[in-house]
């Protein structure tokens, strides 16, 4: 979606997609403007909550099922697991994307990171596809006249451009632009905290690679996985930076993330955007 400063701020419902490396304030933006007539639509709680679920659950019953007591409980149907994910609680579902590497550390065997990888993807995608629709039900159902949609860090790494092109076609495209301080930050802040991440299957194929021959490794299970997660993220970042550039640039338009982080209320959003537009 192209639209003219005036075009925006004139606009009694206003949609916006927000673009960026996880870490750049875009869900901080989200919190704030839900308080202000705008629904937050997260797409990291969506996939958490619709798409992965049910894998969600199943993969906690199984560690619930290697303790003797739980494992009672549960055959027994005496006690029940359910998911209490929130749009400020993803744990549930970066618990289950996992780390590759040594099970002694909690790592996940090659094949199985994959197949989670592979199901974050195809549920990223289902996610984007119903930007469209709760557009409406945000509206219709719930009565908010302004809508955001919450982007993972991880769109860029989609590849669907039919996706790309209904988000831009429902939504206004604004990517939160890092500097290289706040590149820095960023890297430094992923060393200190290693979390799960998603990864396009040749990049991680290729990095694996790379890591095996820097640490002298020979197979998955000798992998520390927080180590190799320390190692690859900034690999990982600025290998999204091209994709994402790629994308503003046809589609939407950007915003420093200095200037994302100093708005405090809607009102500072709107000019913000607004300014960008120009």
């Amino acid at each position: 979606m192209r639209m003219s400063r005036e075009e925006f701020l004139d606009s009694p419902r206003k949609r916006v997609t927000l673009l960026g490396m996880s870490g750049v304030g875009k869900t901080r933006l989200a919190n704030m403007l839900r308080n202000d007539d705008w629904f937050h639509y997260s797409v990291d709680y969506r996939i958490g909550t619709r798409y992965l679920d049910e894998p969600i659950l199943d993969n906690i019953k199984t560690q619930a099922m290697q303790v003797p007591f739980l494992k009672d409980l549960l055959l027994s149907d005496s006690i029940y697991i359910s998911n209490n994910i929130t749009v400020d609680n993803l744990a549930p579902l970066s618990t289950f994307l996992g780390m590759v590497g040594d099970p002694d550390k909690g790592g996940l065997n090659l094949s199985e990171f994959k197949r989670r990888q592979n199901l974050h993807l195809d549920s990223e995608i289902a996610a984007m596809r119903d930007v469209a629709g709760f557009i409406d039900k945000a509206k219709t159902i719930y009565g908010y006249d302004h809508f955001l949609n919450d982007a993972s860090g991880s769109f860029c790494e989609m590849d669907d451009k039919d996706v790309i092109d209904s988000v831009a076609q429902n939504t206004l495209m604004i990517y939160i632009k890092t500097s290289a301080e706040d590149e820095a930050f960023l890297i430094e802040r992923a060393a200190r905290h290693p979390k799960p991440l998603y990864y396009r299957e040749a990049f991680l194929d290729q990095q694996l690679a790379q890591y095996y021959s820097e640490k002298k490794l020979e197979y998955t299970a000798q992998i520390d996985p927080s180590d190799f997660v320390r190692w690859v993220f900034p690999h990982l970042f600025h290998a999204r930076l091209p994709r994402y550039e790629a994308i503003i640039e046809q589609y939407g338009y950007s915003i420093s993330a200095r200037d994302a982080f100093e708005v405090s209320n809607a009102d500072e959003f709107l000019t913000l955007i607004g300014d960008a537009l120009t």
